[in-house]
């Protein structure tokens, strides 16, 4: 009794939630922070060592008032993952760039014209790297465009200084940029992989747990059903089918790859029963979710059509096949067939099932879909969808 009721609270036992997986950009920003105070404090020695030259001084104390608060702001809300919102990161550019153009009110006729440096010095570049962090190569490339054209219109001249200033703040912004999307794409391929791990420990346990108490107990009628025979054996044939379904579900894994992916093969391998045998290749047949998913509730359409049309005893095979360039599906009865025009009735009728379902979801993939029936000799859909999606170039391939 005491090893029973362990087994139960264990096999009860809620499933534990995927771990969290950290911003794989989190030691960008960190490097960002301790660059933004390591040019302030650059910014503060330039600033004391040349105050009494500035045109205006009390307007370059604002302005280096204006950078210490904003520094301290910024690395309090950058230190955790939700003050690196992009309103923030989009004000900080502003205000970043803002203070540098202040500038042309603060330094002499002399200042402008000399490389010596600003009050906002290399503090500037700041804005450029939050950007790229943030929104990446696209972010760090714009962010330094704009700060290359803020220091040469405060500047007002050309040099090699000003070209080589202009290289590092649009440089910066493009390798950190490029860091910055390939930690991006890190965290989202290890968020998938955990997902994924967390979904087969879960499929796993219910699997367990479905074969120690709902299998035992179908596979149990199936057999007394039989044994008794009449209305029984009914029950034992629908007992059997739920049975050979479960066990389809246990044993398929339509798990989504790193690249988005999932097994249509394990998708459809679900659908296996009684009544309808499914043939798929020996290795998986990896597409997109969208297609895989599209792909699936068409075959779905078509089995629901024979169980609605080709009778209680009838018979369908479902076969996938993949090519080099397309995927085949063919869902295949053995029931009375579709009378020749009947399908045109249904649609003049306004009953479009099997228009939308499944001719207009093969349509939406740019895909071709072919109809073999005839009185007594069954029904065959077969559907070609190319393995990329092209629908303006494949719109009109349906027959």
């Amino acid at each position: 009794m005491v090893g029973r009721e362990e087994c139960a609270v264990t096999g009860s036992q809620a499933p534990s939630p995927p771990p969290q997986v950290a911003d794989g950009r989190t030691p960008l920003w960190r490097g960002h922070n301790v660059f933004r105070v390591v040019t302030f404090l650059y910014a503060a020695f330039w600033f004391f060592m040349s105050y009494p030259s500035y045109e205006r001084p009390w307007l370059a104390a604002i302005c280096f008032c204006g950078m210490a608060v904003w520094t301290v702001f910024t690395v309090w809300r950058y230190w955790t993952r939700a003050g690196r919102t992009n309103r923030l990161v989009a004000a900080d550019v502003v205000v970043v760039n803002g203070l540098f153009l202040l500038n042309e009110f603060i330094l002499t006729e002399a200042q402008m014209g000399s490389p010596d440096p600003s009050v906002v010095t290399v503090w500037h570049s700041t804005g450029v790297t939050a950007a790229a962090v943030q929104w990446g190569v696209k972010g760090g490339l714009t962010a330094g465009v704009v700060a290359a054209a803020a220091n040469l219109l405060v500047r007002g001249r050309t040099g090699s200084d000003m070209a080589l200033d202009t290289l590092l703040l649009v440089g910066v912004g493009l390798v950190i940029g490029l860091n910055s999307d390939t930690a991006r794409r890190s965290t989202e391929r290890l968020a998938q992989a955990l997902r994924a791990e967390a979904a087969t420990a879960e499929r796993e346990r219910l699997a367990r747990s479905i074969h120690d108490s709902v299998l035992q107990v179908l596979a149990r009628v199936r057999r007394r059903g039989s044994e008794l025979g009449g209305e029984a054996a009914e029950l034992a044939e629908l007992a059997g089918e739920q049975e050979i379904k479960l066990r389809s579900l246990i044993a398929t894994k339509p798990e989504t790859t790193e690249d988005g992916e999932t097994d249509l093969a394990a998708r459809l391998q679900v659908l296996r029963s009684g009544r309808v045998h499914v043939s798929v290749p020996g290795n998986p047949v990896r597409l997109s979710e969208q297609l895989s998913s599209a792909l699936a509730a068409v075959v779905r359409e078509a089995l629901a059509n024979v169980d609605k049309h080709a009778g209680e005893k009838a018979q369908a095979w479902v076969l996938l096949e993949e090519l080099p360039d397309e995927v085949v599906l063919s869902v295949r009865d053995d029931g009375p067939g579709i009378p020749a025009g009947r399908l045109d009735e249904a649609a003049a009728e306004g009953r479009m099932g099997i228009a939308k379902s499944i001719r207009g979801r093969v349509a939406e993939l740019g895909g071709k879909i072919e109809l073999d029936t005839a009185p007594g000799e069954g029904t065959e859909w077969e559907v070609r969808v190319p393995r990329v999606r092209e629908p303006k170039r494949r719109r009109g391939g349906e027959r």
